[in-house]
This record gives structure tokens, C-alpha cells and sequence, in this order.
């Protein structure tokens, strides 16, 4: 692949746009010229129907190309849906600032979808998967989503100003290089995608067959050492946890601190199960620095005590302590008594069922924000066997998790990469990607 400079026109002269890099068979080539959407884009409203039950698109779509869909849901009576075809361009209208962008696939060939998840036939002047990768690139949505004032970002995008909108284009035969060179990355990218899914619901199966299922006192599966050990005894968090701790509210910056920096830790550095160490606030001030306490600790489980009811009672194990990030006033730390396995509490914790207790814990007036009283926690039941048979339980499934946490760190880097060759392979127009 060679290098290349801008051309002219991408520093203002007019004459086309220049990749900074290109594949070597296009590396004189002509500059890339921008063109309207609507000389090989049309709008297709194909014939529908009204309130029938049909195969039906929801809005649910992103840009990967990957749609919600209905085989036999029942259609408004008021609504008028439009029969679609595979290979037609769609976004959802709706929703265009968040890449809702798609091209129909053959399993969707013949469903229906409402004016608001607009199509278009594509010409054959164009690659199809190239045009999807354009109109996905955030230079290009935030250019075409701007006010006509440039002082806010529409949501709503109607086809008109999407078909009068232009994107730079090379020759055919260089778009077609690039989009198989990108769908092989996308490919790759699917393929780790699918592992981490897959290893994902083996954690939940196995969990589903190494704890007792509700209503039962013993799991279905238990490691060899352990047969006959007898029921699991409901106990209550007060005998495991030996206190629950809250940091206070700072004022802090909008950056995660550094290696030498005091921060203290977002809402959102627990969700899923899982500590996110990055998602945290640096603190500047010589007089907030003196108020902050509780600083993360090892071997203790974070809780979400107040948050909206979605991610109230959110929760993860944090195996090693960290001297200079600081708990917020939102944030429990759970500490252990001696004898608790927390890495097993915390897996009872922060499945979905042990989710979506805690969160029924959860009041409060405010539709938007719940709490959780100390008190609620500390009377919260689970069913725990011997200490030795909770650490094994732990044992095997931290391997797991910290599998699982490899293969997401491989696939967060395969788009990262995918993200790069595409600043490298499409040239900038105005502002630089971000």
C-alpha cells in the first residue's frame, strides 16, 4: 500500500481529494471527486400495506448491518409500511446521528418497514459496501447533520438533505478494493465477536448448573471433591460483607487521572459484572484532595448504591487495590469478613438474577434516580456452600472471566484497527475524524 499527501483540493483547491494512503495500483490515480448522493441513490417506496401481520424492520438498526426484525408482528392501522429488497441502502431517520445506517441483507429480502426507515435503490456506478462504510464515517454524519445555523446536531435527517449531501468517490475498481479489504476486516471482526459471545453463554450456562436454581438448595453440578456436601445454606449479606462503605461527592475534572494523580471513580466504573479502572474523574484541588476517603481496595465488591433504575445496584469484584482512586458517595465498598470468598459472592452479585434483585431493592419518588438503603443490602439473602467449595466455584469461573476479558481486549483492538485504515484509506474532508 503506498503514501500519498493531499491533494490541492484537500487543502482548498478544488480539484478532488487524496487518501493519505492507497493500495500501489491506485497510487496515481486521480483524486477522489466529491458527488451527490442523489446521482446513484433513488428513494424506494415499493408497495405496502397497512396494519396488516407481516414481516416487519423495526428502527432497532446499526450500522454494522445488523437489524431488529419481526416474522409475524401486527402492523398499526394508521401506518403505512413499505415492502424492502436486499441490497437497498436504509438508515433509520430517526436516529441518524447514531450511525443507523444498513444495507438489507437477502434474509430480509420482502420485509416491510415504516417512512421513517427510508430506502434506496443503489446504482450499479457504486460499491454498495463502500457507500454504507461513507455515509457510516462520523465526518460524514456530523457534516450532514449539522443545523443550517452550525449552532446543534439534528437527530431527524429526512432523504432530501441525505440525497443532497456529497461524499468524495475514487474510480469503481478502487472502491472495490476498499471494501473487500474492509470486509475482511469486518469479518475478522464478527468472527472474535462471535467467540466472545459464545464464551459468554458458556459462563451462563455453567453458572446456570454450578448454582442452585430458585426454589432448590443444591446446584446441579458440583466438582468431584464436593458431591455430597450437602444443601447450601441461605445467608444474609451481614454475615459476608464486615461493612459497606461510601466515598463523598469532589469536585473533580473531566479526565481520567494519571499515574500520579488522585481521582474518584464514575457510577459507570462498574457494570456488567465488571471494574472499569478508566472510568474515573482526576481531582486537582489541594482542598478536595483532602476530603476524599475510601480509597478502592482489594478483595472488596463495588456496589452501586444510587443511580437510575437501569444501573441501580450495579456491582464488580476488585481484586487489587488502587491507593489513589477514591470512591464516590454513590459507590459502596463491600469488604469481607473472614472466611468470605468475595470473588464468589461477587459472581452471585453480579449475575443477572443477583442483578436484578438488588435493583428491586432499589426507591425513591424520582422516576430517574433510585437508592438502595445499607440496611436492604445487609439483609440481602444468598444461598453460599463451604468456604472450599466457594473458592473453587471462584476459581473456575474468574478463568473464565479473565478468558473472556482476553478475547474482548482482542476484539475492542481488531476495531481499533479497522478504525485507523479507514482514517488512512478515505481522505479527510473539514475536520480530521475523531
Amino acid at each position: 500500500m503506498s503514501s500519498k499527501g493531499k491533494s490541492d483540493a484537500a487543502t482548498g483547491g478544488g480539484a478532488g481529494l487524496v487518501p493519505k494512503r492507497r493500495f500501489p495500483e491506485f497510487g496515481e490515480a486521480e483524486a477522489w471527486k466529491p458527488k451527490r448522493l442523489s446521482r446513484f441513490l433513488s428513494e424506494s417506496r415499493l408497495a405496502g400495506s397497512k396494519g396488516d401481520v407481516a414481516k416487519k424492520i423495526t428502527v432497532k438498526l446499526w450500522g454494522g448491518g445488523v437489524f431488529a426484525k419481526n416474522d409475524a408482528i401486527q402492523g398499526s392501522a394508521n401506518t403505512q409500511y413499505f415492502r424492502r429488497k436486499s441490497g437497498q441502502l436504509i438508515y433509520s431517520k430517526l436516529d441518524f446521528l447514531n450511525q443507523a445506517f444498513g444495507i438489507i441483507p437477502e434474509e430480509l429480502d420482502g420485509y416491510e418497514s415504516t417512512v421513517d426507515l427510508p430506502c434506496f435503490d443503489v446504482s450499479a456506478g457504486v460499491n454498495d459496501a463502500f457507500l454504507l462504510e461513507c455515509v457510516k464515517r462520523k465526518e460524514f454524519y456530523l457534516r450532514v447533520g449539522e443545523a443550517a445555523d452550525g449552532s446543534r446536531i439534528a437527530k431527524r435527517i429526512h432523504p432530501e438533505t441525505f440525497l443532497a449531501s456529497e461524499i468524495p468517490l475514487p474510480s469503481l475498481l478502487e472502491q472495490n478494493k476498499i471494501a473487500d479489504c474492509l470486509n475482511s476486516e469486518d469479518a475478522l471482526i464478527a468472527a472474535q465477536g462471535r467467540k466472545v459471545e459464545a464464551l459468554k453463554a458458556h459462563k451462563k450456562g455453567l453458572m446456570q448448573q454450578l448454582f442452585p436454581q430458585e426454589g432448590e438448595t443444591q446446584p446441579r453440578l458440583r466438582f468431584p471433591e464436593f458431591e455430597g456436601a450437602g444443601e447450601w445454606e441461605e445467608t444474609p449479606l451481614s454475615e459476608l460483607f464486615s461493612s459497606l462503605d461510601a466515598g463523598v461527592s469532589v469536585n473533580s475534572g473531566d479526565r481520567p487521572a494519571q499515574e500520579n494523580e488522585v481521582g474518584v471513580l464514575k457510577t459507570s466504573a462498574v457494570t456488567n459484572g465488571f471494574f472499569n479502572l478508566n472510568e474515573n474523574k482526576v481531582v486537582f484541588d489541594d482542598f478536595e484532595i483532602s476530603r476524599v476517603r475510601e480509597p478502592v481496595c482489594g478483595d472488596t465488591i463495588i456496589i452501586s448504591r444510587m443511580n437510575t433504575p437501569a444501573l441501580v445496584g450495579a456491582n464488580a469484584y476488585v481484586k487489587t487495590g488502587l491507593e489513589n482512586i477514591f470512591l464516590p458517595d454513590r459507590l459502596w465498598a463491600a469488604k469481607p469478613r473472614t472466611g468470605t470468598c468475595m470473588p464468589f459472592v461477587a459472581l452471585i452479585l453480579g449475575s443477572d438474577e443477583g442483578r436484578a434483585a438488588l435493583s428491586k431493592l432499589a426507591k425513591g419518588s424520582s422516576g430517574s434516580m433510585k437508592n438502595i438503603s445499607k440496611s436492604d443490602v445487609l439483609a440481602f439473602l444468598i444461598k453460599v456452600p463451604s468456604p472450599p467449595e466457594q473458592q473453587r466455584i471462584a476459581d473456575c469461573l474468574t478463568s473464565l472471566d479473565d478468558l473472556i476479558a482476553a478475547e474482548s481486549q482482542k476484539l475492542a483492538t481488531l476495531k481499533i484497527h479497522k478504525k485507523g485504515l479507514m482514517q488512512q484509506l478515505f481522505p479527510q474532508v473539514g475536520e480530521d475524524d475523531a
